[in-house]
């Protein structure tokens, strides 16, 4: 078969299945006790139940937890189940300590969306990419095959079998840093969360080893349900954590741009204002520094005149006549000097007028220090901004985090094939290369779907006698295990 054909029978196997879980009413309510909260990360909730010994719910299988008081009703999805110690993640608190409460599953829903997702595959084929989906649906319709790695840097379908499960993750870790190094973005699902766990930390231990921070290259996708694996904090690479982190210093440089913005506006007009006297206080200084010059110059003829005047009598008579000649004899030297005395007394009256216009505008032009680099500075900052405008716009926004665009940041993005099948966000992301631990252990449906969100490139791994053992790929496999 090929990859559409393929997709076509599991889809009809899936809607099948559908059918008759709702026929069969399989979905009973379950009522867990001893509910307590084990770890809160950002907007979600562990949560750890008590169930009773015989009953069983599959890894990611979403349910509806109802209080005993039928109170605050919330959804949730099944991490892991040890014997009857159930975790479960919840989008909202129920309290810390929670005696009983009712877990409805809806396994129905889980294969429902499984089915169409894979429809939603063959309908846009503009959308998915099914070209390395094919050789998958090769391997998915083998019954075994040869226990041999092919760790090829530029192979469409690589590899890796190995019934030593340390050094296939080894393998798995070093193609993961040679295509972090190549600038790809990698898929990487297991089956189950503990599973998970273990290979990001694998993964994360290598990069750590080649000089690499993995804290700003790994995401795991839902909450770890270790709190470390080879040596690395599993919580500090939870999505929910690195977003909840990221968003809160987003919310922080918010406020921090809303200070500057604030104390721009601030300083704006002051600073407007101050120039404005400051241009005054200069036309000011200006017209003393006329009114100075204008009076020394006065002075200068004054002291001209009491000169002549003092001497007048005692100069020769052809320089008296000469100087008679052009209107300057002992009544116009008289009459100079009150005429310029006349105008001394007018400057004076105008200097001592503008003096104390200069003091009264110098208080008012003055800037405090540091306030116009301030300025200087802010205006900058807008500008590289785009502008007030601009930055009226980014405080306007609301803060809504935006899942998709943090997690296409991310170049190694670790879930369970569940998750991938079943949650919306992965319907919209796309990956260069998708990285699958534990092959033979995931479902053939689960395994097309995260297939056909990869460009490039598809790497395999896993103990290849768990094929027949397993038994995930058998086209005579219940479908409802494809939901697991």
């Amino acid at each position: 078969m090929t990859a559409t054909e393929l997709i076509e029978w599991w889809i009809a196997r899936l809607e099948a299945e559908q059918a008759r879980l709702i026929e069969t009413g399989h979905d009973t309510s379950v009522v867990a006790s001893q509910g307590r909260l084990v770890q809160t990360t950002g907007g979600l909730y562990l949560y750890e139940f008590i169930v009773p010994p015989d009953v069983h719910l599959p890894v990611d299988l979403p349910v509806s937890v109802v209080p005993a008081d039928e109170a605050d009703t919330t959804e949730g999805i099944v991490l892991r189940q040890a014997g009857n110690s159930l975790s479960v993640q919840l989008v909202d608190a129920i309290g810390r300590e929670v005696p009983s409460v009712t877990l409805v599953p809806d396994q129905a829903g889980l294969v429902s969306t499984s089915a169409f997702r894979l429809k939603d595959m063959l309908a846009k084929p503009d959308l998915y990419h099914l070209g390395p989906a094919e050789r998958l649906a090769s391997l998915l319709q083998a019954q075994e095959v040869e226990a041999v790695t092919i760790p090829s840097a530029s192979s469409v379908f690589t590899t890796v079998w190995s019934d030593d499960r340390s050094i296939r993750r080894q393998k798995l870790g070093n193609l993961a840093m040679e295509l972090i190094r190549a600038n790809k973005r990698i898929l990487l699902i297991s089956p189950d969360h503990q599973e998970c766990d273990e290979i990001v930390g694998t993964v994360g231990r290598i990069m750590k080893a080649g000089g690499l921070n993995h804290k700003t290259w790994i995401t795991r996708y839902e909450l770890p349900l270790a709190s470390q694996a080879g040596g690395v904090d599993l919580h500090e690479l939870g999505f929910e954590a690195q977003m909840h982190q990221f968003y809160a210093k987003s919310q922080g440089d918010k406020a921090s741009l809303k200070h500057k913005y604030d104390r721009f506006r601030e300083l704006a007009p002051f600073l407007s204002q101050k120039e404005a006297k400051q241009k005054d206080l200069d036309e000011v200084r200006l017209l003393e520094w006329r009114l100075v010059t204008q009076l020394r110059d006065l002075q200068v003829r004054m002291a001209d005149i009491r000169k002549l005047r003092e001497e007048f009598e005692s100069l020769p008579l052809f320089q008296r006549l000469r100087m008679q000649a052009v209107g300057k004899n002992a009544e116009s030297l008289k009459q100079y000097r009150a005429l310029y005395q006349g105008q001394l007394d007018q400057l004076d009256k105008e200097l001592d007028v503008a003096k104390n216009r200069i003091q009264e505008l110098a208080p008012e032009a003055a800037v405090p220090r540091g306030a116009r680099a301030e300025f200087e500075e802010l205006k900058e900052h807008m500008t590289k901004l785009g502008g007030t405008k601009k930055v009226r716009e980014l405080l306007a926004a609301e803060e809504n985090p935006n899942r998709q665009a943090f997690i296409q940041n991310r170049r190694v993005v670790a879930a369970t094939p569940t998750r991938v099948v079943s949650d919306p966000l992965f319907s919209r992301v796309r990956f260069d290369v998708l990285m699958v631990d534990e092959t033979p252990r995931i479902a053939a449906p689960a395994l097309l779907a995260a297939a056909g969100l990869v460009r490039e490139r598809i790497i395999v791994s896993g103990d290849p006698r768990e094929i027949a053992t397993v038994v995930e790929w058998t086209m005579r496999q219940p479908a409802i295990r494809a939901a697991q």
